[in-house]
C-alpha cells in the first residue's frame, strides 16, 4: 500500500454536496513518502510472480532487466502512470471499491500511453446489492491547470457518465486471465444483460501536482450538475517532478530519453 496516511495530511471539504479531499505531503515525512511510493510502484508494471519466476531462474540481474523493460524512459508517461498508480492506490485505502486491474500489465510499449478510462474501480455485489462502478480520471501535472481539470470533466462526462464500454471488456477479460473468474462474470453480466444504471455509478477525480488544486478542484464540483456522485483528490508535493525523477530513479528505471 502507498499508506497515505503515514505520509499525508488530508483536509476534506462538501462541495455542492460532494467531497473534497486535498493530500498534502506532510512536514518531515519526504523520506517516508517516497519510500512508500517506490514499495508499490513496480507491482503496477509487472506481476510480483513473474518477477519472482525470472529472479529464481535467471538470477537478480535479469530481473532488473525485466523490470527496466516495463518502466516508461520518459518524464511525462512517467507523471501521468504514477497519477494513475496513486490513484489506484487511494481506491483501494480509502474507499468502499477496489482497482482489481493494474493495466500497465498489458501495456503494449512502455513509451506507449494507454487508452481509455484512467482506472475503473469497482464494489462486487453482494448481499442482494448491485454491482457498482467507479469511473476515475487521474491528471498528474507539475502545474494543474484549468484546461487539464475541464479535459478530465469531459472525460467523465463521456459515454453518458457510465465507464467505457471497452474499458469494462478490458477489465472483464483480464479478470479472466488473472483468474478472477467470479469478479470477470459479475462485469460481464452487468454489462451485456442486467445493464448498469446511474446510481451504480460514482466519479472520481484524482490530480498529483506540485501547485495548489484546492480552487481548481473546487470550482469544477462546484460547477457539476448532473446525476452522478462525485469525489475530488488532490494530492500535492511541491517538488513534483523531482519526486518522480527520485522515484524511478531508486526503482532502476533508464534515464530519460
Amino acid at each position: 500500500m502507498a499508506s497515505f496516511e503515514d505520509w499525508s495530511d488530508d483536509e476534506e471539504h462538501d462541495v455542492n454536496g460532494n467531497s473534497l479531499h486535498l493530500l498534502s505531503l506532510r512536514d518531515g515525512q519526504d523520506q517516508v513518502a517516497h519510500d512508500k511510493t517506490i514499495a508499490v510502484v513496480p507491482n503496477h508494471y509487472a506481476r510480483s510472480a513473474d518477477v519472482a519466476d525470472i529472479l529464481e531462474k535467471l538470477g537478480k540481474e535479469a530481473a532488473a532487466k525485466y523490470l527496466r523493460t516495463k518502466f516508461p524512459a520518459k518524464q511525462n508517461l512517467r507523471s501521468g502512470d504514477l497519477g494513475e498508480i496513486f490513484a489506484s492506490e487511494y481506491i483501494s485505502e480509502k474507499t468502499e471499491f477496489e482497482a482489481p486491474i493494474k493495466k500497465l500489465w498489458w501495456r503494449d510499449h512502455r513509451n506507449w500511453p494507454m487508452k481509455g478510462d484512467d482506472v475503473i474501480g469497482i464494489r462486487t455485489a453482494d448481499q442482494g446489492q448491485n454491482i457498482k462502478f467507479l469511473k476515475v480520471e487521474a491528471k498528474s501535472q507539475k502545474d494543474l491547470s484549468e484546461k487539464t481539470v475541464s479535459k478530465a470533466r469531459v472525460a467523465l462526462d463521456g459515454d453518458n457518465s457510465f465507464p467505457a464500454p471497452h474499458a469494462l471488456a478490458f477489465i472483464a477479460d483480464r479478470l479472466q486471465e488473472i483468474g478472477d473468474v467470479e469478479l470477470s462474470d459479475q462485469v460481464r453480466r452487468a454489462q451485456l444483460l442486467d445493464g448498469i444504471s446511474a446510481n451504480q455509478v460514482q466519479h472520481m477525480l484524482f490530480t498529483f501536482s506540485g501547485n495548489d488544486p484546492d480552487a481548481l478542484l473546487r470550482a469544477d464540483l462546484g460547477n457539476y450538475a448532473g446525476p452522478v456522485t462525485q469525489s475530488s483528490i488532490g494530492l500535492r508535493i511541491s517538488y513534483h517532478q523531482d519526486f518522480i525523477r527520485s522515484i524511478f530513479k531508486a526503482i532502476g528505471g533508464d534515464d530519460e530519453s
